[in-house]
């Protein structure tokens, strides 16, 4: 497989991270290094852990214009990994179109090792031009849960999708015992193109219909398997189109007056709770993968949405420990 990272316009900065198992099974940074813009910090272990955690910052708080990251991260075998940020990823406004700031990650997870990346969203400013490559590698065994996720900007200051462009791309290789290369199982592109033209039938803030958040999360392998088959099974047991419920006003007094279990009563609060923060969402199998598509009306609403789903069904927590799940709360 060749490398995904194109020639770089400029010296990036750049950080290497390796994650390894000792012999009492708890996971531990064997290598960790990095330079500006990128920070990486891993709070001391502690027995009781269920992964290493790291959180993946900027100085400054934020990627200047014509900012370059590269992070390449190895969790070797039987290892867990879980990586977050302290607030939004914010990327500021470029000079120009050809200013062009990029974060390019490239992770290799080993037989039995997983990866939880659950950072905030990406916040790009207006003005931003912003390209973001993620390549995942697993061997026979490997886990992986993937959040990308890009909001509107700030829209406190009226901001709404009004960056030049902001394009990510997420890609899950299986590696191939004995060969060289890798095998293929997803490509997911999402490619927000800013508005050139101030023709109102342009804009991107009216295609993305009243959305404030867009969302891709990816599950892959077996420390996924029950939370995979959870979005799976909620999505085919929706019972509306677009939020509309279309039960007869009987029905629905009729269905009030029963009595649900905990998790009926859950699915119904969580519903109505997609209905009032606009959550649209979708969820597929794709070569193993499931690809889990959402957005909301806003930041909250979707950061709600998808902490509910994820800390509902559990395995996150159980696998990785609740430090994991700290973007989603």
């Amino acid at each position: 497989m060749t490398s995904p990272f194109p020639p770089s316009e400029s010296s990036p900065g750049e950080g290497h991270l390796s994650v390894h198992l000792l012999p009492q099974a708890i996971s531990a940074l064997s290598r960790i290094t990095f330079q500006y813009p990128l920070k990486l910090i891993s709070p001391s272990p502690t027995a009781h852990q269920k992964s290493v955690l790291v959180f993946l910052l900027t100085y400054g708080g934020g990627l200047v214009g014509g900012d370059q990251v590269r992070l390449k991260i190895d969790v070797k075998p039987n290892a867990k990994l879980s990586i977050v940020t302290q607030g939004h990823t914010k990327v500021f406004k470029s000079p120009s179109r050809d200013v062009i700031t990029r974060q390019q990650l490239r992770v290799s997870i080993a037989v039995g090792a997983a990866l939880c990346l659950l950072p905030d969203p990406v916040q790009p400013f207006g003005g931003s031009v912003y390209e973001q490559s993620q390549v995942f590698t697993l061997e026979d065994g490997g886990s992986l849960c993937l959040l990308d996720w890009v909001s509107a900007g700030r829209t406190a200051r009226g901001e709404n999708w009004d960056f030049g462009t902001w394009s990510g791309r997420n890609e899950i290789w299986a590696a191939v015992q004995f060969e060289q290369t890798a095998r293929l199982l997803l490509r997911d592109n999402v490619i927000l193109e800013g508005d050139i033209s101030k023709a109102e039938d342009k804009l991107l803030k009216e295609k993305m219909h009243n959305l404030s958040i867009f969302g891709t999360l990816v599950l892959r392998g077996p420390l996924l398997e029950d939370l995979a088959t959870f979005f799976l099974s909620e999505f085919s047991s929706l019972p509306r189109i677009g939020g509309r419920d279309f039960r007869s006003q009987e029905k629905i007094d009729n269905d009030s007056g029963i009595t649900l279990s905990r998790t009926a009563q859950w699915r119904k609060s969580r519903l109505q709770q997609e209905k009032a923060d606009g959550v649209l969402w979708s969820a597929a199998k794709v070569r193993g993968c499931t690809v889990v598509k959402f957005g909301a009306h806003t930041v909250e609403g979707g950061r709600n949405w998808i902490g509910s789903m994820v800390i509902e069904q559990g395995s996150i927590a159980e696998h990785f420990g609740t430090d994991s799940l700290m973007c989603l709360r």
